[in-house]
Protein backbone atom coordinates (compact mmCIF):
# COMPACT_ATOMS: atom_id res chain seq x y z
CA UNK A 1 0.00 0.00 0.00
CA UNK A 2 1.24 2.97 -0.98
CA UNK A 3 1.51 6.60 0.69
CA UNK A 4 -1.27 7.97 -1.40
CA UNK A 5 -3.63 4.93 -0.59
CA UNK A 6 -2.84 4.77 2.68
CA UNK A 7 -3.81 8.40 3.24
CA UNK A 8 -7.11 8.45 1.20
CA UNK A 9 -8.21 5.16 3.68
CA UNK A 10 -7.32 7.05 6.61
CA UNK A 11 -9.29 10.11 5.41
CA UNK A 12 -12.66 7.77 4.66
CA UNK A 13 -12.25 6.04 7.97
CA UNK A 14 -12.19 9.15 9.52
CA UNK A 15 -14.79 10.97 7.67
CA UNK A 16 -17.09 7.53 9.30
CA UNK A 17 -15.66 8.30 12.31
CA UNK A 18 -16.67 11.70 12.19
CA UNK A 19 -20.25 11.22 10.83
CA UNK A 20 -20.82 8.51 13.53
CA UNK A 21 -19.69 10.56 16.59
CA UNK A 22 -22.55 13.55 14.52
CA UNK A 23 -24.68 11.22 14.80
CA UNK A 24 -23.98 10.37 18.32
CA UNK A 25 -24.29 13.32 19.36
CA UNK A 26 -27.29 14.31 17.77
CA UNK A 27 -29.10 11.11 19.56
CA UNK A 28 -27.46 12.19 23.17
CA UNK A 29 -29.33 15.97 22.16
CA UNK A 30 -32.39 14.18 21.73
CA UNK A 31 -34.66 16.20 20.93
CA UNK A 32 -33.22 18.75 18.81
CA UNK A 33 -36.11 19.12 16.29
CA UNK A 34 -40.06 18.63 15.80
CA UNK A 35 -41.70 15.59 16.91
CA UNK A 36 -44.40 13.89 15.61
CA UNK A 37 -47.22 12.06 17.55
CA UNK A 38 -49.28 9.97 15.34
CA UNK A 39 -52.80 9.42 16.15
CA UNK A 40 -53.96 6.05 13.90
CA UNK A 41 -58.01 7.52 13.86
CA UNK A 42 -59.49 10.32 12.57
CA UNK A 43 -59.94 13.50 14.65
CA UNK A 44 -61.62 13.84 17.73
CA UNK A 45 -62.41 11.20 20.32
CA UNK A 46 -60.72 10.21 23.50
CA UNK A 47 -57.86 9.35 22.01
CA UNK A 48 -57.18 12.39 20.02
CA UNK A 49 -57.93 14.66 23.20
CA UNK A 50 -55.22 13.25 25.30
CA UNK A 51 -52.91 12.97 22.38
CA UNK A 52 -52.93 16.94 21.69
CA UNK A 53 -52.65 17.31 25.41
CA UNK A 54 -50.02 15.46 25.70
CA UNK A 55 -48.15 16.64 22.40
CA UNK A 56 -49.04 20.23 23.91
CA UNK A 57 -46.98 19.36 27.18
CA UNK A 58 -44.33 17.73 25.73
CA UNK A 59 -43.64 20.91 23.76
CA UNK A 60 -43.62 22.71 26.67
CA UNK A 61 -41.29 20.86 28.32
CA UNK A 62 -38.71 19.74 25.87
CA UNK A 63 -38.69 23.15 23.89
CA UNK A 64 -39.86 21.35 20.41
CA UNK A 65 -42.60 21.75 18.36
CA UNK A 66 -44.87 18.15 18.99
CA UNK A 67 -47.52 18.45 16.59
CA UNK A 68 -50.21 15.38 16.11
CA UNK A 69 -50.75 13.70 12.85
CA UNK A 70 -53.83 11.49 12.36
CA UNK A 71 -53.64 8.68 10.15
CA UNK A 72 -56.66 6.50 10.17
CA UNK A 73 -58.11 3.70 8.41
CA UNK A 74 -57.62 -0.16 8.87
CA UNK A 75 -58.72 -0.62 12.57
CA UNK A 76 -55.45 1.38 13.51
CA UNK A 77 -53.25 -0.76 11.34
CA UNK A 78 -52.22 1.58 8.88
CA UNK A 79 -51.15 4.41 11.26
CA UNK A 80 -49.48 1.60 13.72
CA UNK A 81 -47.65 0.21 10.60
CA UNK A 82 -46.28 3.94 9.42
CA UNK A 83 -44.69 4.28 12.41
CA UNK A 84 -43.28 0.99 12.40
CA UNK A 85 -41.41 1.53 9.38
CA UNK A 86 -40.07 5.18 10.69
CA UNK A 87 -36.68 5.98 11.48
CA UNK A 88 -36.04 4.66 14.72
CA UNK A 89 -35.05 7.77 16.53
CA UNK A 90 -37.57 9.42 18.56
CA UNK A 91 -39.14 11.71 16.05
CA UNK A 92 -42.09 9.49 14.89
CA UNK A 93 -44.12 7.81 17.87
CA UNK A 94 -47.66 6.69 18.13
CA UNK A 95 -50.39 6.95 20.77
CA UNK A 96 -52.95 4.51 20.34
CA UNK A 97 -55.75 2.60 22.34
CA UNK A 98 -54.81 -0.64 23.39
CA UNK A 99 -58.05 -1.59 22.62
CA UNK A 100 -56.86 -1.39 18.72
CA UNK A 101 -53.30 -1.99 19.67
CA UNK A 102 -54.10 -5.40 21.65
CA UNK A 103 -57.03 -6.87 19.73
CA UNK A 104 -55.85 -6.27 16.61
CA UNK A 105 -53.33 -9.37 16.61
CA UNK A 106 -57.13 -11.55 17.73
CA UNK A 107 -58.75 -9.33 15.23
CA UNK A 108 -56.53 -9.95 12.07
CA UNK A 109 -55.30 -13.12 10.69
CA UNK A 110 -52.15 -11.77 9.41
CA UNK A 111 -50.93 -7.89 10.36
CA UNK A 112 -48.47 -5.99 8.37
CA UNK A 113 -46.27 -5.83 11.74
CA UNK A 114 -45.58 -7.91 15.05
CA UNK A 115 -46.82 -5.72 17.93
CA UNK A 116 -44.34 -6.95 20.06
CA UNK A 117 -41.61 -7.62 17.96
CA UNK A 118 -41.64 -4.41 15.92
CA UNK A 119 -42.55 -1.50 18.54
CA UNK A 120 -40.98 0.09 21.70
CA UNK A 121 -43.30 0.94 24.05
CA UNK A 122 -42.55 4.39 26.12
CA UNK A 123 -45.28 4.24 28.70
CA UNK A 124 -49.25 3.84 29.24
CA UNK A 125 -51.02 6.95 29.30
CA UNK A 126 -54.90 7.17 30.34
CA UNK A 127 -57.60 4.73 31.38
CA UNK A 128 -60.70 5.33 30.09
CA UNK A 129 -63.69 3.76 32.05
CA UNK A 130 -66.53 2.27 29.77
CA UNK A 131 -69.71 1.96 31.39
CA UNK A 132 -72.27 -0.57 31.60
CA UNK A 133 -75.76 1.61 30.42
CA UNK A 134 -79.20 0.21 29.39
CA UNK A 135 -82.12 1.84 28.30
CA UNK A 136 -84.75 2.98 31.17
CA UNK A 137 -87.47 0.77 29.47
CA UNK A 138 -85.22 -2.39 30.43
CA UNK A 139 -86.70 -3.44 33.66
CA UNK A 140 -83.36 -4.14 35.41
CA UNK A 141 -81.85 -2.03 38.64
CA UNK A 142 -78.48 -3.96 38.67
CA UNK A 143 -76.15 -6.27 37.32
CA UNK A 144 -77.21 -9.65 39.20
CA UNK A 145 -80.94 -8.30 37.38
CA UNK A 146 -79.48 -7.77 34.15
CA UNK A 147 -77.87 -11.48 34.28
CA UNK A 148 -80.99 -12.85 35.54
CA UNK A 149 -82.99 -11.00 32.98
CA UNK A 150 -80.86 -12.20 30.03
CA UNK A 151 -80.60 -15.46 31.41
CA UNK A 152 -84.68 -15.66 31.10
CA UNK A 153 -84.80 -14.43 27.64
CA UNK A 154 -81.40 -15.88 26.19
CA UNK A 155 -80.49 -14.25 23.09
CA UNK A 156 -83.58 -11.26 22.79
CA UNK A 157 -81.70 -8.49 24.62
CA UNK A 158 -80.11 -6.06 21.50
CA UNK A 159 -77.02 -4.65 22.55
CA UNK A 160 -75.12 -1.47 20.57
CA UNK A 161 -71.53 -1.17 19.59
CA UNK A 162 -69.45 1.28 17.53
CA UNK A 163 -68.57 -1.78 15.41
CA UNK A 164 -67.52 -5.28 15.61
CA UNK A 165 -64.11 -5.69 17.48
CA UNK A 166 -64.61 -2.33 19.17
CA UNK A 167 -63.61 -1.91 23.10
CA UNK A 168 -67.44 -1.67 23.93
CA UNK A 169 -68.30 -4.88 21.58
CA UNK A 170 -65.00 -7.01 23.30
CA UNK A 171 -66.62 -5.89 27.07
CA UNK A 172 -69.75 -6.91 25.90
CA UNK A 173 -68.61 -10.40 24.53
CA UNK A 174 -66.48 -10.86 28.04
CA UNK A 175 -69.02 -9.68 30.48
CA UNK A 176 -71.30 -12.94 28.46
CA UNK A 177 -68.84 -15.02 28.74
CA UNK A 178 -68.21 -14.47 32.78
CA UNK A 179 -71.93 -14.45 33.03
CA UNK A 180 -72.55 -17.04 30.76
CA UNK A 181 -75.44 -14.85 29.33
CA UNK A 182 -76.55 -14.67 25.45
CA UNK A 183 -77.02 -11.32 23.75
CA UNK A 184 -77.57 -10.03 19.88
CA UNK A 185 -74.86 -7.57 19.56
CA UNK A 186 -75.64 -5.17 16.68
CA UNK A 187 -72.81 -3.58 15.01
CA UNK A 188 -72.73 0.55 13.85
CA UNK A 189 -70.14 2.71 11.90
CA UNK A 190 -69.57 4.66 14.73
CA UNK A 191 -69.87 4.35 19.03
CA UNK A 192 -72.21 7.85 18.05
CA UNK A 193 -75.11 5.96 16.32
CA UNK A 194 -75.13 3.15 18.55
CA UNK A 195 -75.60 5.86 21.38
CA UNK A 196 -78.09 7.66 19.93
CA UNK A 197 -80.20 4.07 19.11
CA UNK A 198 -79.65 3.23 22.22
CA UNK A 199 -80.40 6.61 24.13
CA UNK A 200 -83.62 6.84 21.50
CA UNK A 201 -84.64 2.76 22.96
CA UNK A 202 -83.96 1.01 19.43
CA UNK A 203 -81.15 -0.48 21.55
CA UNK A 204 -81.76 -1.47 25.01
CA UNK A 205 -78.08 -1.86 26.08
CA UNK A 206 -74.62 -0.89 25.64
CA UNK A 207 -70.94 -0.81 27.05
CA UNK A 208 -69.64 2.83 26.40
CA UNK A 209 -66.95 5.53 27.04
CA UNK A 210 -68.44 6.89 30.36
CA UNK A 211 -67.29 10.43 28.85
CA UNK A 212 -69.46 10.27 26.40
CA UNK A 213 -72.41 8.91 27.84
CA UNK A 214 -72.57 10.61 31.22
CA UNK A 215 -74.53 13.05 30.24
CA UNK A 216 -77.34 11.33 28.79
CA UNK A 217 -77.22 8.95 32.53
CA UNK A 218 -77.40 12.27 34.40
CA UNK A 219 -80.47 13.25 32.68
CA UNK A 220 -82.41 9.83 32.73
CA UNK A 221 -82.25 9.10 29.25
CA UNK A 222 -79.92 6.04 30.21
CA UNK A 223 -79.27 4.07 33.43
CA UNK A 224 -76.02 2.73 34.45
CA UNK A 225 -75.66 -0.14 36.01
CA UNK A 226 -72.06 -0.86 36.48
CA UNK A 227 -68.23 0.88 35.67
CA UNK A 228 -65.91 -2.17 33.44
CA UNK A 229 -62.88 -0.46 35.56
CA UNK A 230 -61.68 -1.52 38.31
CA UNK A 231 -62.53 1.23 40.42
CA UNK A 232 -65.59 3.20 40.49
CA UNK A 233 -65.78 7.04 38.98
CA UNK A 234 -66.08 10.71 40.59
CA UNK A 235 -68.05 10.99 38.27
CA UNK A 236 -70.83 8.74 39.22
CA UNK A 237 -69.54 7.40 42.90
CA UNK A 238 -72.90 5.56 43.65
CA UNK A 239 -72.17 3.19 40.21
CA UNK A 240 -70.66 0.13 41.24
CA UNK A 241 -67.95 -1.93 39.34
CA UNK A 242 -68.63 -4.95 37.53
CA UNK A 243 -66.73 -6.94 38.99
CA UNK A 244 -67.97 -6.04 42.71
CA UNK A 245 -71.36 -6.87 41.23
CA UNK A 246 -71.11 -10.44 41.53
CA UNK A 247 -68.34 -11.09 38.50
CA UNK A 248 -64.83 -10.95 39.99
CA UNK A 249 -61.75 -9.83 38.09
CA UNK A 250 -63.94 -8.65 35.76
CA UNK A 251 -61.98 -5.52 33.52
CA UNK A 252 -62.13 -3.94 30.53
CA UNK A 253 -61.48 -0.59 30.79
CA UNK A 254 -59.65 1.09 27.25
CA UNK A 255 -56.02 1.71 27.78
CA UNK A 256 -53.95 5.04 26.13
CA UNK A 257 -50.46 4.07 25.02
CA UNK A 258 -47.15 5.60 24.13
CA UNK A 259 -44.83 3.93 21.78
CA UNK A 260 -41.81 4.31 19.53
CA UNK A 261 -40.23 1.76 16.27
CA UNK A 262 -38.63 -0.78 17.92
CA UNK A 263 -35.19 -0.08 17.63
CA UNK A 264 -35.58 3.77 19.00
CA UNK A 265 -32.36 4.08 21.35
CA UNK A 266 -32.69 3.27 24.79
CA UNK A 267 -32.09 6.20 26.16
CA UNK A 268 -34.61 8.37 24.38
CA UNK A 269 -37.15 5.81 25.40
CA UNK A 270 -36.54 6.34 28.99
CA UNK A 271 -36.30 10.65 28.25
CA UNK A 272 -39.90 10.33 26.77
CA UNK A 273 -41.20 8.06 29.59
CA UNK A 274 -39.94 10.12 32.48
CA UNK A 275 -41.41 13.57 30.70
CA UNK A 276 -44.82 11.44 29.92
CA UNK A 277 -44.30 10.33 33.84
CA UNK A 278 -44.50 13.69 34.85
CA UNK A 279 -47.29 15.17 32.48
CA UNK A 280 -49.36 12.30 33.96
CA UNK A 281 -48.78 13.01 37.60
CA UNK A 282 -49.35 16.26 37.34
CA UNK A 283 -52.42 17.54 39.92
CA UNK A 284 -53.75 19.92 37.75
CA UNK A 285 -53.67 17.76 34.21
CA UNK A 286 -55.35 14.62 36.13
CA UNK A 287 -57.75 16.94 37.64
CA UNK A 288 -58.80 18.41 34.17
CA UNK A 289 -58.84 14.69 32.39
CA UNK A 290 -60.57 13.34 35.63
CA UNK A 291 -64.29 15.89 34.84
CA UNK A 292 -64.04 14.54 31.37
CA UNK A 293 -64.25 10.61 32.89
CA UNK A 294 -60.66 9.88 32.21
CA UNK A 295 -58.02 8.87 34.42
CA UNK A 296 -54.07 10.04 33.52
CA UNK A 297 -52.00 6.61 34.56
CA UNK A 298 -48.19 6.23 34.07
CA UNK A 299 -45.51 3.28 33.61
CA UNK A 300 -41.90 2.65 32.94
CA UNK A 301 -41.79 1.18 29.59
CA UNK A 302 -40.71 -2.57 31.07
CA UNK A 303 -44.19 -2.12 32.68
CA UNK A 304 -45.79 -1.04 30.02
CA UNK A 305 -44.53 -3.84 27.91
CA UNK A 306 -46.07 -6.46 30.53
CA UNK A 307 -49.52 -4.88 30.39
CA UNK A 308 -49.10 -5.38 26.35
CA UNK A 309 -47.93 -8.51 26.26
CA UNK A 310 -51.03 -9.75 28.96
CA UNK A 311 -53.84 -7.47 27.10
CA UNK A 312 -52.80 -9.41 23.52
CA UNK A 313 -53.26 -12.84 25.77
CA UNK A 314 -56.50 -11.91 26.97
CA UNK A 315 -58.37 -10.18 24.49
CA UNK A 316 -57.41 -12.70 21.79
CA UNK A 317 -59.45 -15.67 24.02
CA UNK A 318 -62.03 -13.84 23.99
CA UNK A 319 -62.24 -12.96 20.07
CA UNK A 320 -61.67 -16.77 19.46
CA UNK A 321 -64.09 -18.09 22.07
CA UNK A 322 -66.92 -15.50 20.74
CA UNK A 323 -65.90 -15.73 17.05
CA UNK A 324 -65.21 -12.50 16.20
CA UNK A 325 -64.08 -11.45 12.76
CA UNK A 326 -63.18 -7.93 11.76
CA UNK A 327 -65.96 -6.63 8.70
Amino acid sequence: MNLKTSMITALVLLGAALASANSFAQTQAYPNRQIRIVVPLPPGGNVDLIARTIGQKLTESMQQQVFIENRGGGGTTIGTDFVVKSEPDGYTLLLVSAGNLTTNPGLFKKLPYDTIRDLAPISLIARVPLILIVHPSLPVQSVQELIAYAKSKPGEINVANGSTGSAGHLALELFAMISQTKFVSIPYKGSAPALADTVGGHMMMMIDPLSTSIAHIKSGRLRALALTGTERSALLPDVPTISESGLPGYEASVYINLLAPAATPKHVITKLSAEVMRITQDPANRKKFSEQGIELISSTPEEATAFIRTDIEKWTKVIKEAGITPE
